[in-house]
């Protein structure tokens, strides 16, 4: 009897865990008995605020992106590789306003200037960020996980960051070969979530460190560490 019961207990039990297991493999970002969807396309806003001496330094922008999964879960982590790209055609950055001297050395020991002129304010531009590495942890609930890197290129209509005083004697700032650039580079790192309230939509959360840098293509590279930017944004998965 003791060997009957034992034998009907585990064809009860090896029907139910070979189930489970199927919807494990079949089970995609918060979907149940479908197949895991490989790519994935959303809108997003993301907004932050600059570190150390950038605090003053406000940042908003929004844009389109997209993403194909190029691995299989792994069995162990249940995580998979993710490759996207992103193309933000507003990018702004509010910076304080001041202004600045435009000067020339007249001799060794003499300058001269125009000015003064305003500077700072708000910067206007757009940007693509061709390279995103995602790693998406992948349990099959309604809430994913991931960590990223990332990194872009910013394009603005004016060079950024601004740079400057009213200090005559100082070329460094205020010199003919004193600016930086209308081109910058943005590395970054983040994490966030997709949230799937139905299958095949996500609302997404992350937080992002982003260094924004000109990698000296201007006279200046004074760089920005904009601290964190949260982002939200909607995905379609396919």
């Amino acid at each position: 009897m003791k060997k009957f019961a034992l034998g009907l207990l585990a064809l009860m039990v090896f029907p139910v865990a070979n189930a489970q297991q199927a919807i494990r493999k079949d089970t995609g970002n918060g979907i149940l008995n479908t197949p895991a969807p490989k790519w994935e396309y959303g809108v997003f806003v993301q907004g932050g605020n600059g570190l150390e001496d950038r605090t003053a330094y406000h940042f908003f922008s929004a844009g389109v992106q997209a993403g194909r999964i190029l691995t299989d879960d792994y069995t162990s982590l249940k995580a998979n590789f993710e490759y996207g790209v992103e193309v933000l055609p507003l990018w702004q950055s509010y910076t304080p306003k001041f202004q600045k001297l435009n000067c020339v050395a007249t001799g060794t020991t003499t300058t001269s200037c125009s000015g003064p002129t305003n500077t700072g304010g708000t910067y206007r531009g757009v940007s693509i960020v061709p390279i995103k590495l995602r790693i998406n942890m992948n349990h099959g609930g309604k809430i994913q996980p991931w960590i990223q890197g990332a990194g872009g290129l910013i394009y603005t209509t004016r060079k950024y960051p601004p740079i400057g005083n009213t200090n005559p004697l100082d070329l460094s700032q205020n010199g003919p070969n004193a600016d930086t650039s209308v081109w910058n580079f943005d590395p970054q790192f983040g994490v966030g979530m997709h949230y799937f309230p139905k299958p095949r939509r996500s609302l997404d959360f992350s937080a992002n460190g982003v260094h924004i840098s000109s990698a000296s293509l201007g006279d200046k590279n004074p760089g920005v560490n904009t601290g964190v930017q949260f982002t939200l944004g909607y995905t379609w998965w396919k």
